[in-house]
């Protein structure tokens, strides 16, 4: 055995050494990832890079090849990702402060720009999450409370997607998404207090609404009574004694139709009051 070993030690050492070489050169990467081959500190090519659209099986995932000891493999993940954010006070310009709590949802799109801006994905969360609450108090402070309640919200959330991809692709990355999950007022004496204005701003809506709504009647009985004089004018004029005749009946009608009096009247059959009874004459 001591005369193989002898014989065949350069042999054997040199296997050895192709094997570990062999070993080192090949790195899996699989679908849920992409890699950056960096040589001598450069990223010099990507490896699994993300590319819209494409579905599984296609994008290039599985066995790669590297120079051992001159070339090194970073893994960065291809999946959406979370930024969650401090929860702080914002300021409305309704002047309320808000209690808000938000987070995003991003990618790497760019892995190359990310390990030349900031080296790994937990440096884009580090410097995305300050960058996300600045947005979001920025563009929350210039509108009032009322409008995280209305469809104007999904507007709010649109211009801070956009405000955060925009610092979010010098570091090679994606915005998708930002949501905001809480957006209320501190407990105790604001929380009263808004909802306090918020009641006496409705009662004051409610009131205008009852004072138009009476004005406009009161514009509608008028010219429905003014239309209604002038049709009987109209009438009147053309026929004397239906006028008398109608503002006799209107007489009778009062003085003998009423139930709720229980006083007599006895009056003479050839009384002048009586007389559209005796045919007007």
């Amino acid at each position: 055995m001591t005369r193989i070993w002898q014989d065949y030690k350069i042999a054997v050492i040199a296997a050895c050494v192709a094997l570990v070489a062999l070993f080192s050169s090949v790195v899996v990467v699989p679908e849920e990832e992409q890699a950056v081959v960096i040589r001598t500190g450069d990223p010099v090519r990507t490896v699994n890079r993300f590319k819209p659209n494409v579905p599984y099986g296609e994008t290039g995932a599985g066995i790669v090849l590297r120079i051992p000891f001159l070339e090194r493999v970073q893994r960065i993940d291809k999946r959406i990702r979370d930024i969650d954010m401090q929860p702080q006070q914002v300021l409305s310009t309704d002047q309320l402060r808000l209690q808000v709590d938000a987070y995003a949802r991003y990618r790497i799109i760019d892995p190359v720009e990310m390990v030349r801006t900031v080296g790994t994905v937990e440096n884009v969360e580090a410097q995305l999450s300050p960058i996300l609450s600045s947005v979001v108090r920025q563009e929350l402070g210039r509108r009032p409370f009322s409008s995280l309640l209305t469809a104007e919200r999904g507007t709010t959330m649109q211009n801070i997607r956009d405000l955060l991809d925009k610092q979010a692709r010098e570091y090679g990355a994606q915005v998708i998404d930002v949501r905001i999950k809480r957006s209320d007022l501190p407990d105790g004496t604001p929380l009263e207090s808004a909802f306090t204005r918020m009641q006496t701003a409705r009662e004051q809506e409610a009131a205008t609404i009852r004072a138009g709504g009476q004005r406009d009647a009161q514009i509608i009985r008028a010219t429905a009574e003014a239309e209604a004089a002038r049709i009987y004018a109209n009438s009147f004029g053309k026929d004397p004694r239906f006028y008398d005749f109608y503002r006799a009946m209107q007489s009778y009608d009062v003085t003998f139709g009423s139930t709720d009096s229980e006083s007599s009247i006895i009056l003479s059959p050839d009384n002048e009051y009586l007389r559209q009874f005796r045919g007007g004459r």
